[in-house]
């Protein structure tokens, strides 16, 4: 196997007395989904954030294609190929899914003296990167507001990936869908993953970690339980692993066996 694309080394995150990162390492490999389970307070958003440069370590070590990497905020991570999509994701909806594709990105074109914004090469791009997903839109023009929630996780995936991504974090993508969105943003990921990119899921669900996940690793009270390949670790394991292990057992012992 080759050598990570990025390699998390012995991150610890304090916030004045508040330990949210105790020393957590990850790595993460070139076209696999390394999926991060952990309940809420366990420190995925504060890893992510650290990752994806929001956040400094307070000690650790971020190394990037071999190289160590200082970030000093957000737009250096995006440059070096590092991008988020978060759960509330960045878009208007009033406004087309091609105008929102290339929102910080507008290309122009010069009439004259006058830069203006190059409808027919966003609609032609847009149109394309979509259609690479699975996604067949009724046109470029279409209001991202008119999209489903698993279309737009789609068109924010597809912009990360256009603009350059090679590792791609994705914040509970699939927290707030139904089973036929949540289907199409796994195929979307699957797709992702083999172009290559890293891919970064956080997730709580189990089963979608399952469904597309080539390693885990789980959090909890911001340490890391363990990491497993697939095939390693049964659903049952991961979700016990999660839930805390012993107390999850007991719980189950008080309900008859139902959780």
């Amino acid at each position: 196997m080759s050598d990570p694309i990025i390699q998390m080394v012995n991150i610890e995150k304090h916030f004045g007395r508040v330990i949210a990162l105790a020393g957590v390492s990850v790595d993460v490999f070139a076209g696999e989904c390394h999926c991060l389970l952990g309940d809420n307070g366990a420190g995925k958003s504060t890893f992510i954030k650290t990752m994806s440069g929001v956040h400094k370590p307070t000690s650790g070590e971020i190394i990037f294609e071999g190289k160590p990497l200082d970030f000093a905020d957000p737009r250096d991570a995006i440059a070096a190929g590092i991008a988020t999509v978060h759960q509330h994701l960045a878009m208007i909806p009033l406004m087309s899914v091609s105008r929102n594709f290339f929102m910080g990105n507008e290309p122009v074109r010069k009439i004259g003296p006058i830069d203006f914004f190059d409808h027919a090469y966003a609609n032609r791009v847009t149109m394309e990167e979509m259609q690479k997903m699975g996604i067949n839109l009724r046109g470029p023009d279409q209001a991202v507001g008119t999209l489903s929630g698993g279309e737009r996780q789609t068109v924010a995936i597809a912009r990360a990936v256009h603009f350059g991504a090679k590792v791609l974090i994705l914040d509970e993508p699939t927290s707030a869908l139904g089973v036929r969105q949540t289907a199409n943003v796994l195929a979307t990921i699957d797709k992702v993953r083999k172009q290559g990119i890293a891919v970064v899921f956080i997730t709580h669900n189990v089963r979608h970690a399952m469904a597309v996940g080539d390693r885990f690793t789980v959090l909890n009270r911001g340490k890391t339980l363990g990491t497993a390949e697939r095939g390693e670790i049964t659903p049952e394991e991961l979700q016990d692993l999660m839930a805390g292990g012993q107390d999850m057992v007991a719980l189950e012992g008080s309900l008859g066996g139902t959780v």
